[in-house]
């Protein structure tokens, strides 16, 4: 028998404490719950994904529209239970698909199998990994770009699921990122009409919103309603869509 909460696997980063574990939640018919931990704060759980599939889904679709008939290149910020990656890749005008994400654990779980999503992506011959800090990437600081090989390289869409929202962080050294100047340097990695999109677990938030009327032509939000069987409601995220 499978116990209720295991821990899979714990590793030391610069971050601190990263801590991939496994529930089986009896209140839900013993569905099997995924999470990921940095200490204390919850990075994500297989229990909430409708909000970062919802990113792909929003993020490609305005994306498509302007790049018909075209083969997307497209970065996700964020590896986490490769929700948002599953989704991009189930697109089929996705040719290339690059995620960065500054934990190497987490990469790691992926590639030996230990999250559910992991051997799909791994597996997929137009995912690539890129362990980095994506803030600096997006900033192209030290010239790397988002795609360590081939520098200068610029995308179609970059889709973002890192910080809890622009307002909450998880690091305070993000923050510059999201004010006009951060997401302004970002755009140099993206084709002319390319989209920029974020999951935010907060309400649309007028101060981001401004930041990106400032540098984008145009700036969509969606609220997203997603099922919490934890409250016994539902609850609301965020999906912001930027066009360059």
């Amino acid at each position: 028998m499978r116990p209720q909460f295991e821990e899979i696997d714990y590793q030391q980063t610069p971050l601190g404490e990263v801590i991939l574990r496994r529930r089986t939640m009896q209140s839900l018919g013993d569905k099997e719950i995924y999470e990921i931990m940095l200490g204390s704060e919850f990075l994500m759980s297989s229990l909430f994904t409708v909000v970062e599939e919802e990113l792909s889904s929003l993020g490609i679709a305005a994306t498509e529209k302007v790049f018909h008939d075209t083969q997307l290149d497209v970065v996700v910020g964020g590896l986490g239970l490769g929700y948002t990656a599953k989704v991009a890749l189930d697109q089929p005008s996705v040719g290339d698909l690059i995620v960065v994400d500054y934990l190497q654990p987490v990469i790691d779980w992926h590639q030996r199998g230990l999250v559910p999503l992991g051997k799909g992506l791994t597996n997929d011959p137009r995912c690539h990994f890129e362990h980095g800090d994506f803030f600096k990437r997006a900033i192209s600081d030290g010239g790397i770009g988002f795609d360590s090989q081939s520098a200068g390289r610029k995308f179609h869409a970059i889709l973002l699921d890192i910080d809890h929202s622009p307002a909450h962080l998880l690091n305070e050294r993000h923050a510059s990122f999201y004010q006009a100047e951060g997401l302004r340097k970002m755009t140099d990695q993206l084709h002319p009409g390319g989209v920029f999109a974020l999951w935010s677990d907060d309400p649309p938030e007028e101060t981001f919103m401004s930041a990106l009327r400032d540098v984008f032509s145009r700036v969509d939000t969606h609220v997203v309603p997603f099922e919490n069987p934890i409250l016994g409601r539902d609850s609301e995220s965020t999906v912001y869509v930027a066009h360059d």
